[in-house]
């Protein structure tokens, strides 16, 4: 099933599973999707599904509706499209092309990823100090995403969902991404050559676990990945 996220610099700030023919969003409350912002019109834009595709009309807002940074009138949507709405935005995720884009990319990227991995790094894990930071962690720990920069699977992005999250290819480098009580960690894993680790905004880590930020770019066996929090 077909789904909108909406979003506001940066922050998710609700979901809707597309499971209707017709979907209105706009200012006004009569719509399905209500965005109180005066920078959206009354009646901004129409979603309209039709089987398994879905199409989104401009219903002549004064702002406009636009795709990934285009202007539109009419477009034919398609998994990871962008919608701007006056100030927010709505990612439209396809949840078929989701699954196949997860499937896809832990076949080349992603070694693991679940719990059964957390256990058997946890001796690594406990023995990794973070290294220190400026500035104090976070005061909850918010949902994070990893997005694909580079490569093939380029532009395809991903919940982390798990106590650890495991990167990279066997035999070249591995990394993980650790969920703790204070913040997301990036530890090394493995190398093939020696002292070879893995980046975060182009440099390496070493031995300490790096705590991770929003939009941080982690380079892990030759592709780039943005850690997004949300």
């Amino acid at each position: 099933m077909a789904r909108l996220i909406l979003c506001l610099d940066g922050q998710a700030l609700a979901e809707f599973n597309m499971n209707r023919d017709r979907y209105t969003i706009g200012r006004l409350a009569d719509n399905d999707i209500r965005i109180d912002n005066a920078a959206v019109s009354g009646h901004h834009a129409l979603i309209i599904n039709i089987l398994n595709d879905s199409f989104l009309e401009d219903l002549n807002s004064t702002n406009g509706t636009y795709v990934s940074g285009r202007l539109v009138r009419k477009h034919a949507l398609q998994h990871g499209d962008v919608i701007t709405v006056g100030h927010h935005q709505l990612r439209f995720v396809d949840g078929d092309e989701a699954d196949a884009d997860r499937e896809s990319f832990e076949k080349t990227m992603v070694l693991a990823h679940s719990d059964a991995a957390a256990e058997q790094l946890r001796p690594k894990i406990e023995s990794t100090r973070p290294m220190p930071t400026a500035g104090a962690p976070p005061k909850h720990l918010h949902h994070a995403r990893l997005q694909v920069l580079s490569g093939p699977q380029a532009g395809r992005d991903f919940e982390v969902l798990k106590a650890v999250t495991m990167l990279g290819r066997t035999g070249i480098q591995i990394a993980a991404v650790t969920r703790r009580a204070d913040g997301y960690y990036l530890i090394h894993v493995e190398s093939r050559r020696s002292n070879d680790y893995p980046l975060v905004n182009g440099n390496p880590i070493a031995e300490a676990a790096h705590r991770l930020a929003d939009n941080d770019v982690i380079t892990v066996a030759g592709v780039k990945i943005g850690f997004l929090l949300s």
